[in-house]
């Protein structure tokens, strides 16, 4: 742990000799490189978004483009359909599809005043990226 300016600053700095040590994010180690893990936490809604094959994700995206909300309430359909999602194992099937339905009409609602619809656009960016790093086998820490 290290502090500067009163701050206290931790994080995990794997180098190519000392991988795990904890260190100041951003400082060199003795072996050279510095690479920096970071995660990201999600909140409940966006770690509800199912992971889909790519052609589906694409077209969630489209819909949720010209017709806010609609892609969202399409991928909530996958989700009983076999989709995976992150919270699955921790709530359940039912719940994870209640969360897309609930994030879809929040899409809809909002879509009024242009957060829904630039919130639907996201969403489906997200669905897409998930599905890519699907297909190519990679984390879906995305």
């Amino acid at each position: 742990m290290a502090q500067t300016e009163g701050l206290t600053m931790l994080g995990n700095v794997k180098s190519k000799d000392n991988l795990g040590a904890k260190a100041m994010a951003g400082c060199p180690t003795a072996g050279g490189g510095v690479v920096v893990e970071v995660r990201e936490k999600k909140g409940s809604l966006r770690a509800a978004i199912p992971t889909m094959p790519f052609p589906l994700a694409v077209i969630c995206l489209f819909l949720n483009t010209f017709i806010p909300g609609l892609g969202t309430f399409l991928s909530a359909f996958t989700v009983l359909c076999g989709a995976r999602s992150e919270l699955i194992s921790e709530r359940g099937v039912c719940c994870v599809f209640w969360l897309n339905v609930a994030a879809a009409l929040i899409q809809i609602v909002t879509a009024v005043i242009m957060v829904g619809w630039i919130m639907s656009i996201f969403w489906g960016m997200d669905m897409v990226i998930l599905a890519r790093c699907r297909d190519q086998g990679a984390p879906q820490d995305v």
